[in-house]
């Protein structure tokens, strides 16, 4: 079967003020498109909102129909069309092909006609073009998708509006999105039109999967990115700017709150923000959305929650049950048969007591989505008739209350329900599953739920909770990652603490994760680099609970257990917060004298990277001064050091960081490779890159024989500074090798360094384009991420640049701005072009722009710069 699904693009506010002409015009159109489809033998089987969805035996019909219509419409119509098997039922279809349509449908443009790869393999005679495979909302692969070119049609459109190499982190979604088409469609417009948008309802109605819809609906109108931030792991609210700074990836600067952090890095830029689960932390979230629009007035936030956040400029929405008044053709029961299906593939209501029965289990259930999936995923051991009857006994509604406290009541007791019919070992598991913060694995949930319970018994019980739909799989690598729906949860968190055990059972999540960071930390300098840093960005969620329970109960040794180890390998991901978790525990753990102590201070030094060298300095010496103390557990060889030389690399101090890199360059172990690859990277800066170049090939060879992936491509790209003078060429072929590896073996940190000095030299001799383009992202991540010192070292860097390419004004104003900050000491040139701007400005207009640009905050030299970037570029384009 063949499908064509209509769709008029934008909404009915061009009609607000004439719903006369609206109705005349939505009358015009159905009339054209019904009668181009019943003339290529096709019918139209359902109306949503203002869209047609048709059905065709015969795909050429299908295509045919299409150019008819779109020749004789006066409205922008986005037209798509795809093959594939369906099941009928009460003159209605259901199945995957139905949800490839509209999702083909959804990425064209008024006036377009797209077609399928199912469908153009069916057809000959028609001209298509091939737009390639794309990445489509629900579907879990790519498409290849064709336009439809005809006399008569539109040939030039925008890109297609999918979701690939977009910015931002929106999860992919494997199972179709049914229902709410038209809601998806208005709140896209609300969220344009509106600068926070509040989807409120109960919980389970099915309010993120909805958010999540619309902000990929709008993916294409936001070149800044769509972020998801979960706040379900976020049981402090005074750790709501915290997650929100992490998942953007901003920095905290010296002297600052997160919430200004945010704020200052988000002005100007246009993306979408959907905060998820806000109802537990209500105040902070409306204090930062409020905050952050009142500065940034170009994002757009959409938060769900079970009531509104009461911020400025709030828009609510309250998403609505799923309808059941269609009976059978409803689409509460089109859910229930299709979550039916993943646990019985021939699952379907072809015999009358169960398409009743299942009608009415929708029915009890008020359409809520939550409570549809859990009633489904019983259909592999019980029929439709015998949940109904269990719903009678067991399921008793709320009388005389608001509707909305009774739709909270029927969650409630559908999730009560489905515990009920729990064995006791799986309410056991399931309860220790509420303590785990953004999921777990096997591993740590047998250690959590205690003694006496072995993996494989842990795992038979978690295969049935998945089964039954309380705990959600993901397949993550080579292994398995467990989680729980919110709603669930909490509701097992209650079970939990009803049972006086749940401080016991937070102890043992705490400790476990101290436990697995203290073997992961030793396999980081070595070859398992790659599963200690996979493992620590998975778990993060759970070492900030685990940090904050155990803070929380003055278990400061724990407490630094979890956090030294966390803040020294993020580093490598390029994430700060757990410094900032350092820096909260040290009067504490300094008066309980801890062991780990001399860790604290070093993992409490990486702060000079957010701005304080200083104070990153003194932290430094305070470890190194602790390591020669018997009492207490150092940190392997170098790790100290490297903190004492990097806090002399912000501040500026280039001199002080090649002593001491040469230093631990001459000792063994760590110390050794770490402090050959800082000192290779450092002695180009001040002049002395033959002496760089002289021990260049042992510090590779020292990297790779340590196997710590860090250390390489740190290495490599030293390596490539050492011969930027000399040997341009080799130069850049060492910057582009560093920044290949430091992408296949995810060291973010050491990618975006690469990605300033490889900028630089591809913008001389390379492509000029490429670099620009570079720059521009460097600049941008750099910055948004907080990292004020790498930021102003990317800025000086492009100063020079454009000095290079006879661009003189913009590059002295760039250098101004540089002037306002330490740690531009290592950027390779720098000296020189001062002496070259005053050659090609004269001493007064150098003065005038260097001032300009002294007169600039880093937000505003960074607005300054890409501006430049951008007319750099456009130029570019110009040339003949």
């Amino acid at each position: 079967m063949t499908f064509l699904f209509t769709d008029i693009e934008g909404s009915t506010r061009r009609w607000e003020r004439d719903p006369e002409t609206m109705a005349a015009d939505l009358a015009e159109h159905d009339e054209t498109l019904r009668a181009a489809i019943e003339s290529h033998g096709g019918w139209v089987f359902k109306h949503s909102g203002d869209g047609v969805y048709a059905a065709f035996s015969s795909p050429r019909g299908a295509i045919d129909a299409a150019i008819e219509a779109q020749r004789s419409l006066r409205l922008p119509v986005r037209m798509g069309i795809a093959t594939g098997e369906v099941k009928s039922r009460a003159e209605d279809y259901f199945g995957p092909a139905l949800n490839r349509t509209a999702r083909i449908m959804a990425v064209g443009h008024g006036g377009q006609v797209l077609v399928s790869g199912s469908t153009a393999g069916l057809v000959t005679g028609i001209d298509l073009w091939d737009l390639g495979e794309h990445r489509l909302r629900d579907l879990s692969g790519v498409e290849r998708v064709f336009q439809v070119r005809a006399d008569g049609l539109a040939v030039e459109f925008p890109p297609l509006r999918t979701i690939d190499g977009a910015p931002g982190n929106l999860p992919a979604q494997v199972t179709s999105f049914v229902g709410r088409d038209a809601e998806v469609k208005d709140l896209a417009e609300l969220v344009r039109d509106h600068p926070l948008v509040t989807l409120i309802g109960v919980g389970g109605v099915g309010k993120t999967r909805l958010a999540v819809h619309v902000a990929a609906e709008l993916v294409p109108d936001f070149d800044g990115g769509v972020w998801l931030v979960e706040l379900a792991p976020v049981g402090d609210p005074a750790a709501v700017p915290d997650a929100v700074a992490t998942m953007l990836g901003i920095l905290p600067q010296p002297g600052r709150t997160a919430t200004d952090c945010i704020a200052d890095a988000l002005a100007g830029r246009r993306l979408l923000i959907v905060l998820d689960n806000c109802e537990h932390v209500l105040d902070a979230a409306g204090d930062l959305v409020d905050a952050v629009l009142a500065r940034a007035p170009t994002v757009r936030v959409v938060a769900t929650s079970r009531e509104g956040l009461r911020a400025r400029a709030e828009q609510l929405w309250v998403v609505p049950s799923l309808d059941v008044g269609g009976g059978a053709a409803s689409a509460a029961v089109e859910l229930f048969v299709e979550r039916a299906r993943a646990v019985v593939a021939n699952f379907c209501l072809d015999d009358e007591a169960d398409a009743v029965a299942v009608t009415e289990i929708c029915r009890r259930l008020d359409g809520v989505a939550l409570a549809i999936v859990l009633a489904a995923a019983r259909m592999v051991s019980m029929s439709p008739s015998e949940v109904l009857e269990r719903l009678t006994d067991r399921f008793r509604l709320l009388r005389g209350a608001g509707r909305g406290l009774e739709r909270h009541q029927t969650l409630h007791q559908a999730v009560q329900w489905s515990f009920d019919l729990l064995r006791t070992d799986e309410r056991v598991v399931l309860q220790h599953c509420s303590v785990f913060a953004g999921g777990f694995d096997l591993a740590a949930l047998t250690i959590v739920v205690g003694e006496g319970w072995d993996e494989y018994t842990v795992l038979d019980l978690l295969d049935s909770l998945v089964r039954k739909s309380l705990v959600t799989a993901e397949r993550v690598g080579l292994g398995t990652r467990y989680g729980l729906l919110e709603t669930i949860r909490q509701f097992a968190e209650d079970q939990l603490a009803a049972t006086t055990g749940i401080d016991t059972v937070r102890d043992r999540h705490a400790r476990y994760y101290a436990d697995r960071l203290r073997v992961l930390f030793d396999a980081w300098d070595g070859p398992g680099y790659r599963e200690a840093i996979d493992w620590l960005d998975a778990e993060f969620a759970n070492l900030r609970a685990g940090f904050r329970w155990v803070t929380d109960q003055d278990d400061v040794v724990t407490a630094t257990a979890i956090v030294a180890p966390t803040a020294l390998l993020a580093f490598a991901l390029n994430r700060f917060e757990p410094v900032g978790w350092a820096e909260e525990l040290l009067a504490a753990a300094t008066a309980a004298d801890v062991p780990q102590l001399p860790r604290l201070y070093t993992a409490a030094a990486l702060c000079s990277w957010l701005g304080r060298p200083e104070a990153g300095l003194a932290y430094a010496e305070r470890a190194l001064a602790l390591e020669s103390d018997p009492r207490y557990q150092p940190l392997p060889s170098g790790w100290s050091r490297l903190a004492e030389a990097n806090a002399h690399l912000v501040a500026g101090t280039m001199d002080r960081y090649v002593e001491i890199s040469a230093d631990m360059a001459g000792q063994s172990g760590f110390a050794h490779s770490i402090g050959l690859a800082s000192l290779t990277f450092g002695l180009p800066a001040m002049g002395r890159a033959q002496e760089a170049r002289d021990v260049a090939d042992k510090a590779l060879a020292a990297a790779r024989a340590r196997g710590n992936p860090f250390v390489t491509a740190l290495a490599l790209y030293a390596c490539g500074r050492a011969f930027t003078d000399t040997d341009p060429v080799r130069a850049l072929d060492l910057f582009r090798q560093s920044l290949a590896y430091a992408r296949e073996h995810r060291v973010p940190y050491i990618e975006m360094s690469t990605a300033q000095d490889l900028a630089g030299l591809e913008s001389e001799y390379g492509d000029l384009g490429a670099g620009l383009a570079l720059f521009d992202a460097t600049i941008d991540s750099f910055h948004q991420s907080g990292n004020a010192a790498d930021t102003i070292g990317t800025l000086a860097t492009l100063a020079i640049l454009f000095d290079r390419i006879e661009r003189a004004e913009p590059a002295a104003t760039i250098y101004g701005a540089t002037t306002l900050h330490t740690g531009t000491g290592w950027v390779i040139g720098l000296p020189d072009l001062v002496a070259h701007l005053r050659t090609a400005l004269g001493a007064s207009r150098l003065d005038e722009y260097v001032a300009a640009g002294t007169s600039m905050d880093l937000a505003q030299a960074v607005q300054y710069a890409r501006a430049q970037i951008q007319l750099a570029r456009r130029d570019l384009d110009h040339q003949p």
